[in-house]
């Protein structure tokens, strides 16, 4: 199956996400997305098509969606401090201006068409270039520079759509905690993480393994500070595979943190570009194998811009390499 317009992939932004201003200093900045869309432009050479503005759903049906996911009183909530334009929401690394709010409804638009799309058999794959990022949202919470978990938002979405099993897998350098609360009892989202323990946001144990109908369906891979490509790539393989192989998934969602980076201020890992690279292949290798080709990528952290470039750049290479017929 390949994309409209011939191409296995499309990289997808919006000028919306620029507009949170999380404060002066703060790492979340929206310099993130110039960089890496940046990136993308140069030699794309028919490989994918990147959309600095891509078409949104109407701010009406997204926040009407986020309420899968979100209490409405919360949604209402970042709407009501983001209106202020300044302060923060719920901890002091979730920094607000005016247009937070609309930079994260934006973000989860983009999730929502991307998704979308991908049930409606338009795309096989796709890379969202998106801030705020998401996976620290919990269902009232702010935390970790994210407000809306337009991760879960999209697997919401594939798997009301097609009534089929989806994967997430993260491989961020903090755990992703937020989606996993959100899933930790389905049986029908799978939730992979390898990650820097112990520290932020404190969860992702290995203990961490579901609960009700979810038992069995999170596989959480703590690692401690300064893995390297070699041991983190080997965490990451083995555990998408348990996970995919138990519950077979239509389509894989990556939450895409690239702060793992040795030169990432914040990670405290030494994952390298290269590294991103076998880790975007084993994703790539696992939706061939399960999923035909069909996977959703969701920029999460990345906080050294350089970095961050290369990385974006050889994760989208990646996962531009193969189709499935």
């Amino acid at each position: 199956m390949i994309v409209e317009g011939g191409t296995v992939l499309s990289v997808r932004s919006h000028p919306r996400c620029l507009e949170h201003q999380p404060g002066l200093g703060h790492p979340e900045t929206p310099q993130r997305v110039q960089v890496v869309l940046d990136a993308l432009s140069a030699r794309a050479e028919g490989r994918w098509v990147v959309d600095r503005e891509s078409p949104l759903p109407p701010d009406g049906d997204t926040i009407g969606a986020l309420a899968w996911i979100h209490d409405p009183a919360y949604i209402e909530r970042v709407r009501e401090v983001s209106a202020t334009g300044n302060g923060w929401l719920d901890s002091q690394d979730c920094g607000v201006s005016s247009g937070t709010f609309d930079a994260s409804v934006a973000a989860a638009g983009l999730a929502m068409q991307a998704a979308l799309d991908l049930v409606n058999r338009r795309i096989q794959r796709a890379f969202i270039v998106a801030r705020p990022p998401s996976h620290h949202a919990g269902r009232n919470r702010a935390s970790g520079y994210c407000f809306f978990n337009s991760v879960a938002l999209a697997a919401e979405l594939v798997v009301r759509s097609w009534n089929r099993p989806v994967v997430i897998a993260d491989f961020g350098a903090l755990h992703g905690d937020g989606t996993q609360q959100q899933f930790f009892s389905s049986g029908e989202v799978g939730f992979v993480s390898v990650h820097h323990y112990p520290t932020f946001p404190g969860s992702g144990g290995g203990d961490e393994v579901g609960e009700a109908g979810g038992l069995g369906t999170t596989r959480n891979v703590p690692l401690a500070g300064g893995a390297e490509n070699d041991i983190f790539c080997t965490a990451f393989s083995g555990a998408l595979d348990e996970i995919c192989g138990r519950m077979q998934p239509a389509a894989i969602i990556l939450s895409a943190g690239f702060d793992a980076h040795r030169k990432d201020p914040i990670g405290g890992m030494k994952v390298t570009e290269a590294g991103f690279g076998r880790l975007t292949a084993t994703a790539v290798d696992a939706a061939n194998r399960w999923s035909e080709g069909r996977i959703l990528s969701f920029l999460e952290g990345g906080f050294e811009l350089e970095a961050l470039a290369k990385s974006a750049r050889i994760h989208v290479e990646e996962l531009a390499k193969t189709s499935i017929d």
